[in-house]
């Protein structure tokens, strides 16, 4: 185990106290635990900055080595964000960074490798003045190999972000497209939001590894490799703590190399034994190591059997809560190590085994806690509003790299692509059905180990693993008296905002996941709320009514046996939003062991 994995493991210990956070360079750590170099450089910290609402930038050349920029911003947070430095939460559709940087001398000889974590939501970057390249989509990483454009010293990247605030036909989530939030839609996110960093590696490197392991043991790694040479080889080895368990070696052919290995006396990965093996990944020629990559795994299956969600073949009760993953001082980024790692803790604590981060594509650091602390993860995308041909390529685009982003961690057991028929609106129209069956079958093709729900909460078709219906029922009891037949040959599946089936699809038999209910919304004593705060069903007097009213929701929900999971709408406040079980600054308003009981009412 690496040791800086294991210096902050150790730093958990279950002190349930609201992480503080550090004047000094953001976000510090390495940003992808399962891909990661020995030689890297983290460029967060203060980059200049501009607003380029007249979007002259470009015919102005302000990429060019002499060009200032007036203002100064804290990357990796949005200039909407408190964090930044800036705090600007107006329309600026166009905005432009720049930072220096100096290569280290180890560094001389090899190729580098520009990353950004994620930038919302179109971005051009140009090194010393030259185009280094592009990208589309706002919610996951992608790399440069910025080697032929670098200088011996002093270096210059640019980079112009472009976020049209108020365009519904891109993903954008709860991104609120009018200046204020308002209802269930907060604070916009544009430009750089997550960490950037570099690399130096070998001239052929590594692009990506993905992992398959089986719970047999057994585990298959398939690489694509960059300016790739027939003489390599890829090896990876892997070890259980300091312990060498398992080696395999594949040729180099065409880009590509395949591995498979056997861990004999395997240990298992689940919610409550999350088990982990470290995987050093090399590029090997004539034994010398081109590159080198750490990364984990762990083994784990995920199917329906008998009519429930298995884990390693054993059946589970999911018990998800909604977690919209934003901050008051940092809005979609997490502020710290510490925030993310407090979240899952708290999440655990009060008794639930799974999050849905909903509308959001988390930082791969939350997803690697969730990986070394054994909680369940749905993956989602942050969603369109409306249908045509460019919201189709956009979407199916940034959906691919979603998946592959993310396809390794054993946290994540299921994809739900879209959410509430966001993106397809009018499911009367056969193109936006056929739509929802190509994401459900593209999400397969891409990952045949994870369940796919195609359009979480209702409007399903036939192709669908699960059935998830969103119901804010007041009451436990209006609950199991409208699901007491649900489930049951020939029962209709009952509607809420909208049917449960899209026009003319009849139901598969997949299981019943709640996937949204609850929403009780208090306002503890002493907590500063918007004035436009709300909840669903109103806002309850006490916490004691906001707890009688929770287990009463939980009753109902234990004796419908349809269930076979549910997802408690929210974890936090978000903004005016006020259902959550802590507030927006991370304060428990219930007591979590009360929490930890109710949530033990479902088996």
């Amino acid at each position: 185990m690496n040791s800086y994995r294991t210096a902050a493991f150790a730093l958990l210990v279950f002190t349930f106290v609201p992480p503080v956070f550090s004047a000094a360079t953001p976000r510090s750590e390495f940003p992808q635990p399962q891909f990661q170099r020995e030689q890297w450089m983290t460029l967060n910290g203060p980059w200049e900055f501009e607003f380029d609402d007249a979007n002259s930038g470009i015919a102005q050349n302000w990429p060019a080595a002499g060009h200032k920029f007036s203002r100064s911003i804290v990357v990796p947070y949005c200039f909407e964000s408190r964090l930044s430095g800036i705090a600007d939460t107006s329309f600026h559709p166009y905005v432009w960074y720049r930072r220096s940087f100096s290569m280290p001398a180890a560094w001389r000889g090899r190729s580098v490798l520009l990353h950004f974590g994620a930038v919302d939501y179109e971005s051009r970057v140009w090194v010393n003045g030259k185009f280094a390249g592009d990208h589309r989509g706002g919610q996951v990483h992608f790399q440069m190999d910025i080697t032929p454009l670098l200088n011996a010293g002093e270096n210059f990247i640019v980079v112009r972000a472009e976020d049209q605030p108020q365009d519904r036909y891109m993903p954008r989530g709860k991104q609120y497209w009018e200046l204020k939030s308002r209802s269930i839609f907060y604070t916009r996110t544009s430009g750089i939001w997550q960490p950037v960093w570099l690399e130096a590696t070998g001239e052929s490197y590594l692009d990506q590894v993905r992992i398959t392991p089986g719970n047999d043991g057994t585990v298959r790694f398939e690489a694509r490799i960059n300016n790739a040479e027939s003489d390599l080889e890829f090896h990876a080895t892997i070890r259980d703590g300091a312990r060498a368990v398992a080696a395999s070696m594949g040729t180099v052919s065409e880009n590509r190399a395949m591995a498979a290995a056997l861990v004999r006396d395997r240990k298992l990965w689940s919610p409550a034994s999350p088990n982990l093996y470290d995987v050093t990944f090399e590029l090997r020629r004539g034994g010398e190591v081109v590159d080198r990559v750490q990364s984990y795994f762990g083994f784990r299956s995920v199917e329906i059997k008998d009519g429930r969600v298995a884990i390693n073949g054993r059946p589970i009760y999911l018990k998800f809560v909604l977690d919209q993953g934003y901050w008051p001082e940092s809005i979609l980024t997490p502020p710290s190590e510490d925030a993310m790692q407090y979240d899952i803790r708290m999440t655990k604590e009060m008794g639930f085994n799974g999050v849905r981060k909903h509308q959001k594509v988390e930082d791969p650091r939350y997803l690697y806690w969730a990986d070394k602390l054994g909680l369940l993860v749905s993956g989602e995308s942050a969603n369109a509003y409306e249908y045509d041909d460019l919201y189709v390529s956009r979407m199916i685009g940034e959906w691919i790299e979603i998946v592959e982003r993310d396809y390794n961690h054993p946290s994540i057991i299921m994809w739900m692509p879209l959410n509430e028929s966001w993106g397809v609106p009018d499911l009367a129209d056969p193109r936006q059905q056929y739509h929802l069956r190509t994401l459900y079958a593209l999400t397969h093709s891409l990952d045949s180990t994870r369940l796919v729900s195609d359009n979480d909460g209702w409007e399903h078709t036939e192709m669908t693993d699960l059935l998830g219906l969103h119901d804010y029922a007041r009451t436990g009891d209006i609950l199991r008296a409208k699901y007491k037949s649900a489930g049951t040959p020939g029962a209709p599946v009952p509607a809420n905002a909208r049917a449960a089936l899209a026009p003319g699809i009849r139901y598969n038999g997949s299981p019943m996941f709640l996937s949204e209910f609850g929403g009780i919304a208090w306002i503890p004593p002493g907590a500063q709320v918007p004035e436009s705060a709300w909840g669903y069903a109103g806002v309850e007097k006490s916490s004691e009514s906001a707890l009688e009213r929770l287990r009463g929701l939980y009753e109902g929900i234990a004796a419908t046996p349809a269930f076979i999971g549910i997802c408690y709408t929210q974890l936090t406040d978000v903004e005016q939003e006020i259902n959550g079980l802590m507030t927006y600054d991370r304060k428990l308003k219930f007591d979590a062991s009360r929490l930890r009981e109710i949530n033990s009412l479902l088996q």
